[in-house]
Order: structure tokens, then C-alpha cells, then sequence
């Protein structure tokens, strides 16, 4: 099992460094294009339940809150999938496993489009939101071996670039489809989204194989290791903030903005468009200063968020604040590294568990702000409730990096 011993981390990172990347059958720009169209394909189905939610929460005869919880569902799913998939499969063959993975998404759609009700729905939900952290973290693990180190975050960044994408066009073409053919087409949709990814991966992915040695008991050594559970606690609850405004962005945007619903989409798009930025800046600070990056983007969700309850009522400035928010997603390149770093020989389950770490943002900050929608202070609350999550990340990240400091001051004065 793997030492918690932070220097064992550092010397796994660096021996990591040294090996050569791998070959992809047609670049490893081809080859990351076909993890990022998977991350499209996720993004696509967990963003996209959240524009036909009204259109969910007639069908099966609950309010909008409580259809809210089929996006909590898809993120349960996630936070459950990721450890369990990654240390089941830690000796599987990572093309194989992402090939798997994206065919069990698409079944798991499909299944959605076809639930009769409430409680069939949040099950399926359930199911979709398995592989999704299995998915990113085995597929940043493969992107990043496939570039020079001083590279990886920007690598990962590639990856969450198809999430991004799927928020200017995957969402928001989800979203009109819901609108006009029943969000049950939203699902399929989404379920074709899988399929095509799982043929990508195939041709564009090199037969990487697990890591030397991998089992489950070494990866298990992660739940060792505090700051991997410090990590987590930053993406969990600072990344809350994002979707608890997110998750209720439809309704906010015809009740409080006055936007007709058919402009949602557009809205959507603009906020997606922010994603990409965010990404692309997120990848390009982390790889230069990655502390610095996790402090500034968690200060920068906090005020944004807290922003949006002013900026909400009218439609020029909340498109810009959109946009504004949409680059929070910029913490996720630098968590992912962060990971790398601290996780030793634990890097498949690590990887994944910063999914599911996100994904229980995603449950929180729908809940949390679904809560106080339903308490009656407004569909513009979720921003403060935002604001305050990444707050609470933001002391985590500085808990944790003071007690790193503290650690290596103790063994070099030993």
C-alpha cells in the first residue's frame, strides 16, 4: 500500500516525469480530441438536465425543486462510480476501461429517455452519473502521458475542454431539443453522444496499459493520504457555489431577467463560452504556479457568484456575468494536478475521486440552492450561496497548503 509520506508523493511525481510519453496512432492532439468528445458527451448529459428542467418537472408531476434532485442524482452516481469503478478496474487496460465506460453512459441515457416516472427517472439518473468520474480521471491520466510533464495541466485542461464545449453547443442544442421534441430526446441524444466517443477512443487512443504494479489494495493507499482528502474537500466545496447557481439558471433567467425561454439556450451558450476560457487560463496558471491558481480562481468563484445576484436582472449584465461564472470551471485543471502531486502510486483513484469531489459539489450546490429558492428568498439566493461555498473552499486550500509547509519544515529540520 501506498506511504503517506509527502516525499514518496514528490518522487513518484518525478519519476513519473521522466518517462516518455506515449505514441497515440495519430498525435496526441487526435488523441485528446477523442477523450475531450467524451467530456462533451458527459458534460452534455449532466448540463443539459439541467435546461429541460421544467419540462422534466411537468412530465413527472413534481416541482421544479424536486426535479432538481434528478440533477443530484446524476451526481450521487458519480461520487459513488468513480472510487468503486477505479479500484475495480485498476488492472484493466485504460482503453478498454474508457471504451467501457462511455457504453455504459450510453445504456444508462437511454434508460433516462425511457423512465416512466419520478422515481424511475432519479434511478436512471443514477446510473448515467457511474462512469462519469471512472471517465475523466482514467482519461486525464491518459492525455497527460501522452505529453511532455511540464504539460500535464494543460493536458488535463483539454480533456474538461470537450465539458466546456458541451456548455456553448452540446447544452444548449440539448436544451432546444428538449424544448421541441420533450426533454426525452435530450437523453438520447446524449446517448448517441456516448456511442460516438467509445468509436473515437478506439481509433485515436494508443492500448495504454494500467500502471505498472496497479491493484486495488495500492490504490486504495489514496484514502491515506490527508491531502488528497484536503484536495477533495476544495473541489467539494469550493466548486459548490458554481451549481448552486447553475442549477436553477432556467428559471432564474425567465423570472428574474424577463428572458423568454426560448433565449435560454443562448444564455447557456454564453456561459459556455466563459467554460472554454476558464479552462484554457485554469491549464496555462497551473502549470506555472498551481497553488497560486487554486487560491485565485476559489476568490474569483466567490465574487462572481455573490455578483450575480445584482447583475441578474438585467439581461446585458447577467450575459457577461455568465460568461464570468463559466470561468470558475478554471480550478479544475489545477485541482487535477494538485492530485498528481499528492497522490503517489494512488493515481487512478485519485483522478477519479476528483469527480466524484466535483460531482458532490454539483449535489450540494443543487441542494443548497434549491433550499433556499424553496425557503422564499429568491431565485437570485443561490448566488449567495454560492459565494459562501467558495469561501469555505478557499480556507480548506489554505488549510491544507499551511499543514504541506508545516510538514516539509518538520523533515527538514529532522
Amino acid at each position: 500500500m501506498a506511504s503517506p509520506n509527502p516525499i514518496c508523493a514528490d518522487a513518484f511525481v518525478e519519476s513519473a516525469a521522466e518517462r516518455p510519453a506515449e505514441t497515440a496512432p495519430f498525435g496526441a492532439a487526435a488523441g485528446q480530441f477523442a477523450l475531450a468528445v467524451g467530456g462533451l458527451a458527459l458534460g452534455t448529459g449532466e448540463f443539459a438536465a439541467m435546461g429541460v428542467l421544467p419540462g422534466v418537472a411537468r412530465d413527472v408531476g413534481v416541482s421544479i425543486p424536486a426535479a432538481g434532485h434528478t440533477i443530484s442524482a446524476y451526481a450521487l452516481g458519480v461520487v459513488v462510480g468513480a472510487p468503486v469503478l477505479a479500484i475495480l478496474f485498476a488492472r484493466t487496460a485504460r482503453r478498454a476501461l474508457l471504451v467501457g465506460l462511455m457504453l455504459l453512459f450510453a445504456l444508462a441515457n437511454l434508460a433516462s429517455a425511457l423512465a416512466p416516472g419520478y422515481l424511475s427517472l432519479n434511478a436512471a439518473r443514477f446510473l448515467s452519473g457511474l462512469p462519469h468520474g471512472a471517465y475523466f480521471g482514467v482519461a486525464m491520466l491518459v492525455a497527460a502521458s501522452l505529453v511532455p510533464a511540464n504539460r500535464r495541466a494543460q493536458a488535463a485542461g483539454n480533456v474538461l475542454l470537450g465539458l466546456s464545449i458541451a456548455n456553448v453547443v452540446g447544452v444548449p442544442a440539448a436544451t432546444w431539443l428538449g424544448q421541441e421534441f420533450g426533454w426525452r430526446a435530450t437523453f438520447i441524444a446524449v446517448a448517441g453522444l456516448g456511442i460516438l466517443t467509445a468509436a473515437l477512443v478506439r481509433a485515436f487512443i494508443p492500448a495504454v496499459p494500467a500502471a505498472a504494479g496497479a491493484s486495488a489494495r495500492r490504490e486504495l493507499g489514496a484514502f491515506l493520504r490527508p491531502q488528497v482528502w484536503l484536495t477533495l474537500g476544495v473541489a467539494a466545496i469550493g466548486f459548490g457555489g458554481m451549481f448552486a447557481v447553475y442549477s436553477y439558471i432556467s428559471p432564474t433567467l425567465t423570472e428574474v431577467t424577463g428572458l423568454d425561454v426560448g433565449a435560454v439556450p443562448l444564455m447557456l451558450g454564453v456561459l459556455g463560452l466563459g467554460m472554454i476560457a476558464g479552462n484554457i487560463a485554469g491549464g496555462y496558471f497551473a502549470d506555472r504556479a498551481l497553488k497560486a491558481a487554486i487560491l485565485g480562481a476559489l476568490v474569483w468563484n466567490g465574487a462572481v457568484l455573490a455578483l450575480f445576484v445584482v447583475t441578474s436582472s438585467s439581461v446585458w449584465l447577467a450575459a457577461v456575468n455568465l460568461f464570468l461564472i463559466g470561468a470558475c470551471i478554471a480550478i479544475g485543471p489545477a485541482l487535477q494536478t494538485r492530485l498528481m502531486d499528492v497522490a503517489g502510486e494512488a493515481q487512478t483513484l485519485a483522478a477519479a475521486l476528483n469527480h466524484s469531489a466535483f460531482n458532490l459539489a454539483n449535489a450540494l450546490g443543487a441542494w443548497l440552492g434549491g433550499a433556499a429558492v424553496a425557503a422564499g428568498l429568491g431565485w437570485t439566493a443561490p448566488g449567495w450561496v454560492g459565494a459562501l461555498l467558495a469561501v469555505g473552499g478557499l480556507a480548506i486550500a489554505l488549510l491544507s497548503f499551511w499543514l504541506e509547509a508545516r510538514e516539509k519544515r518538520a523533515l527538514r529540520a529532522a
